[in-house]
């Protein structure tokens, strides 16, 4: 059997707006939108290889929280599994810097606004899930901290499949 491969997303939050971010390479996925993370590093734990992605891909300085549950199987062996985190309070700004052309924070009215990639849907459901049964609070930036703003695009519409 073949060992599975985490891959690594954050629910990267700024107060209850949750950060999504469109994806610019490989040109399949080009267009759509997910949840920012990456492979987890021989040797290296998943937390550990979520701040790294998001340093990468965001230039931002994070706090990984709470796992997500659930597991989202991806092209194999390649598995996908999620966290709760937020920006540090020194943190700049979030910046499309590496498979990223565009960043957007979603309110929870706008989570099916854009694209998401189909495993990405299946995370973006649990969080819905757990913000619905009043586990997954989102506490206002630490008191001093500024907002991190990403300039958002027309909405495109997208519901979810039922």
């Amino acid at each position: 059997m073949t060992e599975r491969i985490v891959v690594v997303a954050a629910a990267l939050y700024d107060g209850d707006r949750l950060l999504a971010a469109r994806r610019s390479a490989p040109p399949a996925l080009a267009g759509r939108w997910e949840l920012p993370g990456g492979k987890v590093e021989s040797g290296e734990a998943p937390e550990e290889a979520l701040v790294r992605e998001l340093r990468e891909e965001l230039g931002v300085e994070a706090e990984v929280r709470e796992r997500v549950p659930g597991e989202w199987p991806l092209k194999p062996p390649y598995v996908l599994r999620a966290w709760r985190a937020r920006l540090l309070p020194t943190s700049p700004a979030p910046k499309p810097l590496q498979d990223h052309d565009e960043l957007r924070w979603l309110t929870p009215a706008e989570l099916w606004d854009v694209d998401w990639l189909d495993q990405d849907v299946e995370a973006v459901g649990a969080l819905e899930t757990l913000r619905g049964a009043g586990l997954c609070r989102h506490a206002a930036p630490p008191r001093g901290a500024t907002s991190h703003e990403a300039p958002a695009p027309a909405p495109r519409q997208n519901p979810p499949s039922s």
